[in-house]
């Protein structure tokens, strides 16, 4: 049965300029001047470039006198004075935007050809006839960004079939793929690691360190990725020095070809950091990127439209409407203005808090100085919300005397030592880092091992940790770190 009632509830809700806000916070120094270049275009009231104080106090006083958008007057205000019939903004015609010595804002770009184009301007020099040309363009054309070619030869046999409607037997694909692997890099278009590896040993000249990798990775591949020293010894009849001139060889091997290549068909990534911390006469000093606090204004050819407007007599409902427009924008780029501000503020503050927080790091660049510190610390201490403080952390970059790094590089957790003091666990995979770094690469240390050395130090932690902490600074395990 449907019944009818009445329900009061109490809710927070962020309105749709918080959560610009946040956003806003959010973006990175590159990703944010876009969202300003945006801005710039998309509302014609906001300006850029240095501008009186005294024009967001005209502004002001404008909406708090006869501006009310409830009580507007119909009055008629010829807006073709003030308007301009140019559809093509200034600011598009302008050359001289930046003054002689101001830094070029904009990072050029190489133009280049993609790696499989690159691939394919090599074939053009080799003689096919019309059906191993097919099958040699559609097999470059299965090569991926590593240099391998991911598929089988019945599926390629059958997709030639299908897609290019060339029937071929598996040799004839076969034969024109080992054409294809002449190419460069060497290794290219292989189905396999240990294929890869053995078409760049070929190519070298003949050795007997080189004859002997060969037969390794053809005849024992498998012993050789899980360094089965013992056994490659016992199978091939061969001393400890001849396999290790061996697996030096094989050490120089490219295993992804296709990323030796250096053409332009990928975007460079450029990381502007959004914060300095300089050591000056022993303290430190923080600096907000510059690009950070553009210099924002609000349009005095629209402030003007306003005064026009209070000036004017005539009604009309199509001032009226136009009026209203003109206000809407102008609401917008003074809340622009506000928000970027707010931004900046936002940005400083926490960054100045995590800089006095690991005061000791920063001073000296020992990670060992590294204080335990998680995003409700900051966020406490600056009186802000844990969220707030995440999404500074997570998306900028600050340069640092000791490199330019992401800021939640500097959160970590905490445990206790033997002492009964918090430690961070940087610090503990640093020193992890370290006893590794030193071991026996004969005879390397095993997670548990490691964990009963680490509580020697003064650090009480489990074997899975360790091996959580090993994995996450990309260590192996002890028997892929053996060498021989």
């Amino acid at each position: 049965m449907l019944k009818q009632h009445l329900q009061f509830k109490l809710a927070q809700k962020l309105s749709p300029q918080q959560i610009q806000l946040m956003k806003l916070i959010q973006l990175p120094t590159q990703a944010f001047e876009q969202r300003l270049k945006q801005e710039l275009e998309e509302n014609p009231a906001l300006e850029s470039g240095k501008e009186s104080l005294e024009m967001e106090d005209e502004y002001s006083d404008s909406l708090d006198g006869d501006m009310d958008s409830e009580t507007i007057d119909t009055e008629d205000i010829n807006i073709d004075d003030y308007l301009s019939d140019d559809e093509i903004p200034d600011y598009r015609t302008q050359t001289s935007n930046y003054s002689p010595d101001e830094d070029e804002k904009s990072i050029p770009y190489a133009a280049g050809v993609s790696f499989n184009q690159y691939l394919m301007n090599q074939l053009n020099t080799i003689y096919l006839n019309d059906e191993e040309w097919a099958i040699a363009e559609f097999l470059v054309g299965s090569v991926d960004e590593s240099g391998y070619i991911r598929r089988t030869i019945p599926d390629i046999m059958d997709d030639l079939a299908f897609t290019q409607n060339v029937y071929v037997d598996e040799e004839a694909i076969e034969h024109v793929l080992k054409v294809v692997q002449e190419l460069d890099p060497p290794g290219v278009a292989a189905r396999s690691l240990d294929e890869c590896l053995i078409i760049q040993l070929k190519r070298k000249p003949p050795t007997p360190s080189i004859e002997l990798a060969l037969e390794i990775l053809d005849k024992s591949f498998e012993h050789f990725t899980k360094k089965h020293y013992s056994r490659l010894l016992q199978k091939h009849g061969i001393e400890e020095e001849e396999l290790k001139e061996a697996i030096s060889e094989i050490e120089k091997l490219n295993p992804k070809p296709g990323g030796s290549y250096s053409g332009g068909n990928k975007i460079i990534e450029h990381i502007v950091p959004d914060f300095s911390i300089k050591i000056v006469d022993g303290e430190l000093e923080l600096n907000l990127n510059a690009r950070n606090a553009p210099d924002l204004h609000v349009s005095k050819e629209y402030n003007n439209m306003l005064e026009g407007y209070k000036k004017s007599k005539e009604r009309t409902k199509a001032q009226k409407d136009a009026v209203l427009f003109i206000k809407q924008k102008l609401d917008a780029a003074k809340w622009f203005i506000d928000a970027i501000r707010q931004r900046q503020q936002t940005l400083y503050v926490t960054m100045k808090a995590i800089m006095d927080y690991q005061r000791e790091y920063f001073l000296t660049g020992d990670e060992r100085k590294l204080k335990p510190m998680i995003l409700k610390d900051i966020a406490d201490t600056i009186q802000m919300d844990v969220s707030t403080v995440s999404r500074v952390a997570n998306s900028k970059y600050v340069d640092t005397p000791y490199g330019t790094k992401l800021i939640k590089e500097y959160f970590s957790e905490s445990m206790k030592n033997v002492e009964g003091e918090d430690v961070s666990t940087r610090e503990i995979k640093t020193i992890l880092e370290n006893v590794i770094g030193e071991e026996d690469k004969k005879k390397p240390l095993t997670d548990d091992k490691l964990a009963r050395i680490l509580k020697e130090k003064g650090y009480p932690i489990a074997r899975r940790t360790v091996a959580k902490y090993r994995e996450q600074l990309g260590i192996p395990v002890a028997r892929l770190r053996k060498q021989i």
